[in-house]
């Protein structure tokens, strides 16, 4: 099998990890958006997030010679390795739990609060539990105030959301205040280039039946994202959407330790001779745990639904392919995301690879590129965004400087 035994290429893997991580969650956002049945998406992005771990397991995990130290994934399959199956199940569940979590909170706090607040209390339990598990590999002085950064980086993520949903509500009461067909309301209207609003009205009069085109962050888009997404939030709770993130960051914070304690056995639990799981074969049985919990629960959420979403069957998402591409590639990246951050983890230490929670950079670039989340916000919201992304870079920084090299003996 192949395997990476030293720091850079780990940091390396870590870095692809991280732009992979932090993109899979913007393309299911955006399906989301487009009004798709969340079942359907997850469904979807559970099948190729399989298929990512099945590709690692039989190329990386069969490349070389098996040793028995070190045996190739089918080797593997036929061992005495029960307890750290067991991990890596329990792992994979976790995970599963958590990204299920992120999907239906999106449309209640938005994408970049969610994935801050969740990444954030994943780097400040998660790495902790792998710092003590990985035998302190990693060096404290430097991982600690990293981790401290991400938890800096959880007030400013919640004042953030707080401020920016104060300047939504604004900007939908002055837009319901002056008509719901935002036709005057000319922080709605898209700007003709000289300025003139009468004539764009006068064109409009002339052709009703066109829909009318509205500028991103004004009152007028945020009531169409709402009329268009598969779940809606207008109105709801800050506090659920805020407890559902925070839900999801305590799975988070599990599956990473979870993992270690599987290809590691810190425990001793495995019968003396039987060899640890190598990472692709851990990480098949992380990914075949999230699958079946996928399958099962959206199952079940198709008959029994949640949240105010409609009611479906396996006929009516199987003839579903509006956004199916999308979330196939959603499921593959997030599985080559997965893959990525177990392999550097293995060689540099579980704690220094918790750098790809940083994924909220990520996640905040493709939320206000594609989204449009944030635009025309107040000061305040700008300042607080600006201040968040600076303390992520510093912490992604730090934890990567924090990296050491496992001993394999």
């Amino acid at each position: 099998m192949y395997s990476v035994d030293t720091k850079g290429p780990a940091i390396a893997l870590m870095l692809a990890a991280l732009c992979f991580l932090g993109t899979w969650p913007a393309i299911m956002n955006l399906v989301e958006r487009r009004g798709r049945h969340l079942v359907h998406t997850y469904l979807d992005y559970s099948i190729t997030n399989f298929l990512a771990a099945l590709l690692f397991a039989f190329t990386l995990g069969q490349i070389g010679s098996s040793t028995p130290e070190q045996p190739n994934f089918i080797t593997q399959l036929h061992q005495d390795n029960g307890p750290s199956v067991a991990f890596a199940l329990a792992g994979g569940m976790v995970l599963f739990m958590g990204n299920l979590a992120c999907q239906y909170a999106w449309p209640f706090v938005g994408l970049c609060v969610t994935e801050v607040v969740s990444a954030s209390i994943t780097v400040v339990a998660g790495t902790t539990m792998n710092y003590f598990l990985d035998n302190r590999i990693n060096r404290a002085e430097v991982l600690f105030p990293g981790v401290g950064c991400f938890l800096i980086a959880v007030w400013l993520g919640a004042w953030l959301h707080k401020s920016n949903s104060a300047d939504n509500l604004a900007k939908m009461q002055t837009h319901s205040k002056i008509g719901p067909d935002g036709r005057s309301d000319p922080e709605s209207l898209v700007k003709t280039p000289s300025g003139d609003f009468a004539k764009q009205r006068a064109l409009e009069d002339l052709l009703p039946e066109e829909p009318i085109k509205v500028l991103p962050g004004s009152g007028a888009y945020l009531e169409q994202l709402e009329e268009q997404r598969a779940l809606k939030a207008k109105g709801a709770s800050t506090i659920f959407g805020l407890a559902i993130v925070v839900f999801a960051g305590i799975c988070f914070s599990l599956f990473s330790p979870a993992f270690n304690v599987a290809t590691n056995d810190q425990w001793h639990l495995l019968k003396p001779g039987v060899p640890h799981l190598v990472v692709y074969t851990a990480f098949f049985w992380f990914s075949v745990s999230a699958f079946i919990g996928a399958v099962s629960v959206n199952v079940f959420f198709m008959y029994h639904p949640i949240l105010g979403l409609k009611r479906t069957s396996l006929k009516a998402w199987f003839n579903d392919g509006e956004g199916r591409k999308w979330a196939f590639l959603a499921g593959f990246l997030c599985g080559l995301g997965n893959g990525l951050q177990f392999m550097g983890g293995q060689a540099a230490g579980y704690a220094a690879a918790d750098a790809v929670q940083a994924l909220p950079l990520v996640s905040t670039f493709w939320g206000i590129l594609v989204f449009k989340e944030y635009y025309r916000s107040s000061r305040k919201t700008y300042i607080l965004l600006v201040a968040m992304l600076v303390m992520f870079a510093a912490a992604v920084g730090i934890l990567a400087g924090s990296a050491g090299k496992r001993q394999t003996s």
